[in-house]
């Protein structure tokens, strides 16, 4: 990890630490809002920035985790077994879903996932006596350790955050895998990976059932601190904002998701004071950012260092072309 994301890194997690303590009770909601929204796109992140495909269904997984948390919570199970079995669901429909969708790739794949995405939805509005129809679950229970309770807004944020904290890491040791350069390798050149004897279908597979697990821990977490869900929740449209908070963080970025998570969670809410117009405000800076950082938010340091890098070879090569009296 470079020099400059490290800092950064470490400015955020003093930021995540210390924020608590100077916000009120919805502030704080917003912020687990935005932590758990970063392991949700850490998992998009993984498929589309580092495998480089295309994922217009992340939502349902989303969905899946948790719907798969609330209904298991109803019936007695502990929230810390409740969790882990919402995972293991999404990373297997991940599979299931992905072994045909792969058959096609990057734009193809997109119709793909969104497919899957719509249908999913119309399971969660229309099947009640599972999932409660467009009436949602309420009443979602939040977890306790021990004799300790996570019911209050601030201990639920911790938990969040250590759970953010943990999968990162997990992420960032998988990166730096084998797997992770085989991920990187199919997204840089997929020809070249299989001449390298990369299986191209098997670990495209995985970073999509990978990615998948995350979705399905964000949504779980998302369900014990809403305690409400409904199929609104899991659109196609959450799908595409997600996709948004990747490509304008950063695909391929390791912090990626940590900006683009704020732009799509914090943003909005800091320009709901002019409730006529927040909507417009925020779809053209996007715009206008996706206009001059076409690689998201992260990319501005390493243009900015290309541009430089740019400068000082025309400026050498402009003083090769002169004659040697003149380069004195």
């Amino acid at each position: 990890m470079k020099k400059l994301h490290i800092i950064l890194l470490a400015l955020v997690l003093l930021f995540l630490v210390a924020m608590p303590t100077f916000a009120k009770n919805y502030g704080i909601h917003m912020f687990t809002t935005w932590l758990v929204f970063i392991i949700a796109t850490m998992g998009l992140n993984l498929t589309v920035g580092y495998a480089g495909q295309k994922s217009l269904g992340h939502a349902a997984f989303f969905g899946i985790g948790a719907y798969t948390v609330a209904l298991l919570l109803k019936v007695g199970m502990s929230f810390w077994l409740a969790l882990p079995v919402a995972a293991l669901n999404c990373f297997v429909v991940g599979l299931l879903v992905g072994w045909p969708a792969l058959r096609v790739q990057t734009i193809y794949l997109a119709f793909a996932t969104l497919g899957f995405n719509t249908a999913m939805w119309l399971v969660m509005r229309n099947e009640e006596w599972l999932t409660g129809g467009t009436f949602g679950i309420n009443n979602i229970a939040r977890p306790s350790i021990g004799s300790l309770s996570l019911d209050g807004n601030l201990a639920y944020y911790y938990l969040v955050l250590c759970f953010t904290l943990v999968l990162g890491l997990l992420l960032w040791g998988l990166l730096r895998s084998p797997w992770g350069k085989a991920f990187t390798a199919l997204r840089d050149n997929p020809i070249r990976a299989e001449s390298l004897g990369i299986d191209t279908r098997r670990y495209t597979l995985l970073s999509f059932a990978i990615g998948a697990v995350y979705a399905g821990i964000a949504g779980g977490l998302y369900a014990s601190q809403v305690q409400f869900i409904d199929p609104a929740l899991f659109t196609v449209g959450a799908s595409i904002m997600m996709y948004l908070m990747v490509v304008v963080g950063g695909p391929g970025y390791f912090l990626g998701p940590v900006l683009g998570s704020a732009v799509g969670v914090v943003l909005p809410e800091w320009l709901r004071f002019d409730q006529a117009w927040y909507l417009f405000v925020f779809g053209t800076a996007v715009v206008l950012l996706m206009i001059w950082l076409p690689d998201g938010l992260l990319s501005l340091p390493d243009r900015l260092r290309a541009r430089r890098q740019s400068r000082l070879a025309s400026a050498a090569r402009a003083r090769q072309a002169l004659p040697r009296g003149d380069q004195a």
